[in-house]
């Protein structure tokens, strides 16, 4: 297995841990300032087993498997599936600072933050798309 699909996928099982865990922290009975905890954690909940979870594991195993580019280069231009990971990564880390903070505070940054985090985010599975297209080609 080649060293960006082991990362892939060993970074999609920490989110998966993360996510169980923090899963659980949100099921427990909410009452006063913990209700509000659980509605600002709720979507990084979301986006921890979706986007770090489920997208991570399928780039990484997509990455592995699919299709040699070609006998010189079976990968590609592989540099495209590692600025995906950094992009989806950073987008990720982003997100779990600057969500709470727009919803807890007014402040306008916190704001433009959260829109970065997003394009991140999406601009690494656009970025995905794109490597992947390279080693999808007819037999």
């Amino acid at each position: 297995m080649p060293a960006l699909a082991r990362l892939f996928v060993k970074t999609a099982l920490v989110y998966l841990g993360a996510g169980l865990l923090l899963g659980i922290y949100l099921a427990l009975p909410a009452r006063g300032a913990w209700l509000t905890w659980q509605h600002l954690l709720w979507p990084i909940w979301i986006h921890m087993l979706t986007l770090g979870w489920l997208s991570q594991l399928i780039f990484g195993v997509a990455f592995w498997l699919f299709p040699r580019h070609s006998r010189e280069q079976p990968y590609g231009p592989a540099h495209l599936a590692w600025w995906t990971y950094f992009m989806l990564n950073s987008g990720l880390l982003l997100r779990w600072v600057s969500e709470p903070l727009t919803l807890y505070s007014p402040f306008s940054l916190w704001r433009y933050l959260l829109l970065l985090s997003a394009l991140l985010q999406a601009a690494s599975g656009i970025l995905m798309a794109g490597y992947l297209w390279t080693r999808t080609k007819p037999r």
